[in-house]
């Protein structure tokens, strides 16, 4: 126990340091992780003036939980869910700009002078930017309405996915010190493989585990099953050969699929915050002015890659997605920051020993600089957008007007494409499972065999058996399944133009399937014995079988798709105000060529025009908005009429271009300028009264003598010759030496 007291000032240092400038932080308002930075550059080894933390090596250890359970935390929020509402807008966009400025970062730091494994580790740096500046500048600017928002929001979802991806990548990279193709290509695979296995894997169990000891789970233990789950991930992620962080955020993301995943993100923000923190001032600690100034021109050009690079690639996704130019400047120039990705690389790079510590500088220079940069941006898109409008040939302007119409035309996937889709699902799906069970089946299962049955034959026909008998439901899907929906039933009955790209998949899955076959034989026999003998076998078994097999594939795909529906399921149940619009929102892509969107607004209670009509507010003439659809309470009520009133609370879907939006909001949400002193529970007061010649209350009913009104309170006994009424009634008469008891307004009842 001798280390602990070394370790208790360093945290003591630490959090209160952090807390203090956090908060001038908050005051000056901006973004808290800066804050923690700077706490940190103050209590490091560094500045001399102030208390240094003695004890590095136990601070790192604490930092790198600290990654985890932000990487858990992102998860939570992350959802595959979400990943489904997003856009082909949006996801276009993020890929083409994480390549592009990844590719970008890279040369930028071979052009510097800097090794190969430092330019990689940049690229990936400048790869995400920071949700937390975006948001808060659209709050700040009141953009969320805006319709590039929504866009802006979609990429940064994908964007989190892609660089969990790319992280694997670095640290892969990392570990071989050399770039080749194939094991890059093994290393893409290899982590394709183990994403869709954990999430069927963690989707099928731990949903369906918490649902039958949800009555049991309290918060307390809740909370300790989260954070051992998330734990038992990273410790899986490392023995495969993956990153901690990548078994953090995959844990967090299945968790998010369940009914739990509010609460489980409520009680680990704690965890999170505390331990996030401390990674952030860990951070700080690492910075080094002299290192500062002696990298203030790699500073300079990373920052000027961020800002254009960042506008030009992301717009240029935009543009290519198909949105109209001017959405398209709005987002790229919403865009061009890093956010706290940048450090989780940079740490991640000097954990592995493979670059230098001028990235930490480099990274919060660039990131204290575009910070500031960012809302200015946003702010001053508009009058970008209108700049190249003056300054862009004519006839550049309708091409790419035309492009972005005909693009969105192609977004409306054919019947051909969803069901080969669905195809594409089943084979994927089952293929990493089938793979999953033969793997285990021959690393694990077989040599432990082998210590009871020393002949190899027969061992390699018990576990061909077994792994068979598992993976049979999987390996049916893959090879007979077919789409259970009326698109398929349509494309089938469309013999002239659909039976032979059907007939070209349904062959192509049997191949694959026999393929995946073929790969547990040739681990357990020669190719001729699997080709002669047991594959025919094998054959007619799964044909003989196949019914009963369909069946149980059946119930296991139902208590799939039951568990990864299961929080959408709840939140339909128990369906808030407002949450039917916010389900619209996601959906309506096919308004972006018209330049109009459907946003969520609710009437505010002291709002000027509650009580009147929709005809005699008039906003559709002034204004040119539609009310698609009024939510009151659990009523939904579509085209509202002209005579329909609104209430206060009501919840309105409004469409509007970005111009017209922006012109009704001030309208909306006028209200009458009343501001009530603000009260607490304090302030009610329970006092004693004596009725005496004093207060004149002698001879008065409760009712006359309006101490209601004048209390804003209520009288709760009166005691009288040592007996007690208790809530007496309105009519009682008060007498001599009465003590009434009152409760009420503090500051009326003093006064009275």
């Amino acid at each position: 126990m001798g280390h602990l007291p070394g370790l208790i000032a360093d945290l003591a240092l630490i959090l209160i340091t952090g807390a203090v400038t956090t908060i001038l932080f908050r005051r000056i308002k901006q973004p808290v992780v800066l804050g923690y930075i700077i706490a940190g550059f103050i209590v490091g080894p560094h500045i001399s003036l102030t208390p240094s933390v003695a004890d590095t090596e136990n601070i790192e250890t604490w930092a790198e939980i600290g990654v985890i359970f932000l990487l858990f935390s992102l998860g939570l929020e992350f959802s595959f869910r979400k990943l489904k509402t997003v856009g082909g807008s949006a996801s276009i966009t993020a890929v083409v700009e994480i390549i592009v400025i990844t590719i970008s970062g890279y040369f930028l730091g071979k052009w510097m002078g800097w090794s190969t494994m430092n330019s990689l580790f940049l690229g990936g740096m400048l790869a995400s930017s920071s949700t937390t500046i975006i948001s808060k500048a659209f709050d700040e600017l009141g953009l969320k309405t805006k319709q590039f928002a929504r866009i802006v929001i979609g990429v940064l979802i994908v964007e989190d996915l892609v660089v969990i991806m790319l992280m694997v990548l670095l640290s892969t990279l990392a570990v071989t010190t050399e770039i080749e193709g194939i094991e890059v290509v093994f290393s893409i695979l290899k982590l394709v493989f183990f994403l869709i296995l954990w999430f069927v894997a963690g989707i099928f169990l731990i949903p369906t585990f918490l649902k039958k000891a949800k009555k049991f789970l309290d918060d307390e233990n809740l909370l300790i099953l989260s954070v051992g789950l998330c734990l038992g991930m990273v410790v899986l992620a490392k023995k495969v050969g993956f990153s901690a962080e990548l078994g953090a955020f995959i844990m967090g993301s299945v968790l998010a699929e369940t009914t739990s995943a509010e609460k489980i993100e409520h009680l680990t923000k704690p965890v999170k915050d505390l331990f996030g923190a401390v990674f952030f001032v860990s951070v700080g600690m690492l910075i080094d002015p002299a290192v500062i100034l002696e990298y203030r021109w790699p500073v300079l050009w990373v920052t000027l890659l961020v800002i254009f690079g960042k506008f030009f690639s992301t717009a240029g996704g935009a543009l290519i997605s198909g949105l109209p130019l001017k959405q398209s400047v709005q987002v790229g120039m919403s865009m061009a920051q890093v956010g706290e990705f940048a450090f989780i690389v940079a740490s991640l790079g000097l954990s592995l020993g493979v670059t230098g510590d001028f990235l930490f500088p480099v990274a919060v220079g660039v990131s204290a600089i575009t910070t500031f940069t960012t809302p200015y941006m946003i702010k001053f898109s508009p009058g970008f957008y209108n700049f190249l409008i003056r300054i862009l040939p004519p006839q550049w302007i309708t091409n790419l007007n035309n492009y972005s119409s005909g693009t969105q035309k192609l977004h409306s996937e054919s019947n051909l494409r969803k069901v080969m889709k669905r195809y594409v699902r089943i084979v994927v799906y089952d293929g990493v499972i089938v793979l999953a069970i033969f793997f285990v089946a021959v690393e694990y299962f077989m040599p432990y065999l082998q210590n009871y049955i020393p002949n190899p034959f027969t061992n390699s026909i018990i576990v061909l058996a077994l792994s068979l008998a598992v993976a049979s439901p999987f390996l049916w899907a893959i090879m007979a399944k077919r789409p259970n929906d009326i698109v398929y039933r349509e494309l089938w009955l469309d013999k002239k133009y659909s039976r032979g790209p059907l007939y070209i998949m349904e062959i192509s899955r049997i191949i694959i399937g026999l393929l995946i076959v073929g790969f547990l034989f040739d681990r357990l026999f020669s190719p001729s014995i699997a080709v002669i003998v047991v594959l025919p076998v094998i054959i007619v078994i799964i044909i003989l079988f196949s019914a009963r097999t369909r069946q149980f594939y059946q119930r296991l795909e139902k208590r799939f798709i039951s568990n990864l529906n299961e929080r959408q399921t709840a939140e339909d149940g128990n369906r808030t105000e407002g949450s039917y619009l916010k389900d619209q929102l996601s959906s309506h892509h096919d308004m972006t060529p018209w330049d109009a969107h459907l946003v969520d607004m609710e009437v505010n209670p002291d709002a000027e025009y509650i009580g009147k009509s929709l005809s005699e507010l008039g906003w559709r003439e002034n204004y040119g908005i539609n009310i698609a659809c009024i939510k009151r309470g659990t009523r939904l009520i579509f085209a509202p009429g002209g005579d329909d009133r609104l209430r206060a609370f009501d919840r309105l879907g409004i469409i509007g271009t970005d111009e017209q939006l922006q012109v009704f909001k001030p309208v909306f949400d006028s209200f009458e300028l009343y501001e009530p002193e603000e009260q607490n529970i304090e302030d009610i007061l329970v006092q004693k009264i004596v009725v005496d010649e004093h207060n004149k209350l002698r001879g008065l009913s409760i009712r006359e003598s309006g101490i209601r009104e004048k209390t804003n309170g209520l009288i709760i006994g009166i005691e009288r010759n040592k007996d007690r009424i208790l809530n007496p009634n309105s009519d009682t008469v008060f007498e001599w030496g009465d003590i009434i008891l009152i409760a009420g307004d503090r500051k009326k009842i003093r006064k009275l």
